[in-house]
């Protein structure tokens, strides 16, 4: 009977992290404070299979292979506009509340037009300098799954 329990967790185990559940480490500083280098978090890759992403999701975008992502915040949905003016980001002209940004920026940029197949990402640590803060337009397709810890 062990035997079988054994059996059945290792096969539970392997069909979640193979399929479900996909682990990943944060690396870099772009999300802090919300999430720091070296912080292990999961991805639930079912998250989307009833609804699309929504805003304020954190999400991880695959770049390239299976194993290099980023994990960014979902700001800009399909069609919208995204602009940055003193620091506040704007969503089709409008001020968009953020209160995960815990530091000032600065930032000057935009717009920026998502198609209908875009969100527009971006970490939470706003008070790098815009040009080396990797965010941007992440095809849909590219978006892996939804934070799940």
């Amino acid at each position: 009977m062990t035997l079988v329990r054994i059996a059945v967790l290792v096969v539970t185990c392997f069909i979640t992290f193979k399929f479900v559940l996909l682990p990943i480490r944060v690396e870099g500083i772009s999300m802090e404070p919300t999430y720091h280098t070296g912080q292990v978090n999961f991805i639930n890759r079912l998250a989307y299979l009833h609804h699309e992403p929504q805003r304020g999701d954190i999400v991880s975008v695959r770049l390239a292979g299976d194993s290099i992502m980023f994990m960014k915040r979902i700001i800009g949905l399909p069609g919208e506009t995204v602009s940055f003016h003193e620091g506040q980001t704007f969503i089709n002209g409008q001020p968009l509340d953020e209160p995960y940004v815990k530091n000032p920026c600065s930032w000057e940029a935009g717009p920026f037009v998502c198609s209908a197949n875009e969100y527009y990402v971006v970490g939470d640590n706003r008070n790098m300098p815009f040009k080396f803060h990797t965010q941007g337009r992440a095809e849909r397709e590219r978006i892996v799954g939804k934070l799940f810890l």
